[in-house]
This record gives C-alpha cells, structure tokens and sequence, in this order.
C-alpha cells in the first residue's frame, strides 16, 4: 500500500468511527482512483452502505468479492450482509466449505469464523447446527484463551458464542471482563467494542434495561465496532441485526432505532 493510500484508507477509516460516512466514502473513492478494485476499499464501502440502512448498495459492492479465509475482514462482512439481508443459505455454504480445512495461521480466527457459522445458521433457523457450530468454536476459542488471557477480540467472540449457546452467567462474565480489561477512558476507540458486545448479549439474554442501557452510550460516542469492518452501531443496524430482535418491542429502543445517529 502507497503511504498516500495507506494515508487517505486511514481518514477513512477516522471517519467511519465519527459516522461521518460521506467524508469516508469521498477518501475511499480517491483511493480507487489510484488502486482501482482494491478489496479492502470496497469492502469498506460496503460497510458503510449496511451502517446507513442499504443493503441493495451493499450487496452489489460484495457480490462479486471472493474473498479467501485470511481475508477475514470481507469474509466477515459478506456473512453480515447474509445475516442482515436474512438469506443465508449460500454463506453457510461458503463457510463450511472454508471451515472444512481450516487455514492454522489464522489461529483464533478459526473459531471466530465459526461464531458467524453459527449465527448464520441460526438465521436460518437452523438450531440445531447452530448449536453443534457454536460448541465447536466455543472449543476453539477457549483453547486461545488460555494463551491471550487479556485478547479482547476473542474473549469478545466467545461471550457471542456462549450467548448462543444460552450459558447468559458466562457470556455475561465475558462481556464484562473485556469491559474492565480495555475500558473506555483508556482507549476511546476500541474500550466501547467491549460495551456493543455486552449490549448484545443483554439483548439476547433477556436483560433489555442493561441492553438499552449500552446501545443509549454507544450512539452518542465514536469508536471502533467490534463486528466486521469496525462499523460503530448506527440506527440501520439497530433496525436490521437480528441480534436486536428481542428489543423490537421496547418504545424505548424504538425511539434509539428511529434517531439519527449524531455526527461526531
């Protein structure tokens, strides 16, 4: 990466954490202008499209990608676009595939990947794989655990997992050891990812006040997402994750997934 596109991906991304998506999509814009059909930068674009609510822009951005294993970040965010659209059938497809000979570099990422085989599958109303998915990267992910103790990404993926598998005392322990292992007056960016994974585990788990009680905190700050991309939650993803779903009645995350989400 030239450092003037290594620069401008960098403003981008900057302003991607302040929800400032039209200064974002003209960076990236220029950095196809010098690397025409870079990856990384559509997949950027597409983030960003899924953030403000268009799924159609989104997908006609990732339909074309292919990306490989290693190339998590587009990997993950096609799975999103699936689980946000609700269709799918032809990522489990693609994970499993993946899955099936799973690359030993990419350490805990592996079982990263299957958390998202496992809430695409439960998307797709298949409990039962679901589960046996999320065991097996309940697994994997534990195993890592014991080396990178203070590894806020995994122990992230693991309290989703565990949330899955309906454990609520542990996934509710993980979200908030991550909290007190990277909070947010030590770093701005990345200390709120810790609170969106608590804010979906609450919701998951039957627990809507602490639930809104986050999502309330996480609107009116910038960071860095801890799911695809880095995306911070905004308003269209409260109204398209299924995650959310258990709030869809609650005036008070109605009123949340209503609001614009203010500009930093």
């Amino acid at each position: 990466m030239t450092p003037n596109v290594n620069l401008l991906t960098q403003h981008a991304i900057s302003y991607i954490d302040l929800r400032r998506f039209p200064e974002a999509l003209r960076k990236l814009d220029q950095v196809l202008d010098i690397t025409p059909d870079d990856v990384d930068t559509l997949v950027y674009k597409a983030a960003i499209a899924q953030a403000e609510g268009d799924l159609p822009r989104a997908s006609t951005l990732l339909a074309p990608l292919h990306p490989a294993a290693d190339d998590t970040e587009a990997l993950e965010t096609q799975v999103y676009q699936a689980v946000l659209e609700r269709r799918p059938a032809q990522i489990i497809s693609r994970l499993k595939e993946i899955l099936a000979k799973p690359d030993p570099t990419l350490g805990y990422i592996n079982g990263e990947l299957r958390f998202w085989l496992g809430w695409a599958q439960e998307v797709a109303g298949d409990h039962a794989a679901a589960q046996e998915t999320w065991r097996q990267a309940r697994s994997q992910l534990e195993s890592f655990l014991k080396e990178q103790p203070e590894n806020t990404g995994l122990i992230g993926d693991l309290a989703l997992t565990n949330m899955g598998l309906g454990d609520k005392a542990a996934a509710l322990s993980l979200a908030e050891h991550a909290m007190v292992a990277n909070p947010i007056e030590k770093d701005a960016l990345d200390g709120p990812q810790p609170i969106e994974i608590l804010a979906r585990v609450a919701a998951q788990i039957g627990e809507p006040d602490r639930a809104i009680t986050a999502l309330q905190k996480l609107l009116s700050i910038p960071y860095g997402g801890p799911l695809a991309q880095n995306v911070p939650l905004t308003p269209a993803l409260l109204r398209l994750d299924p995650m959310f779903d258990p709030l869809r009645n609650d005036p008070r995350f109605q009123k949340l997934a209503r609001s614009e989400a203010p500009k930093q």
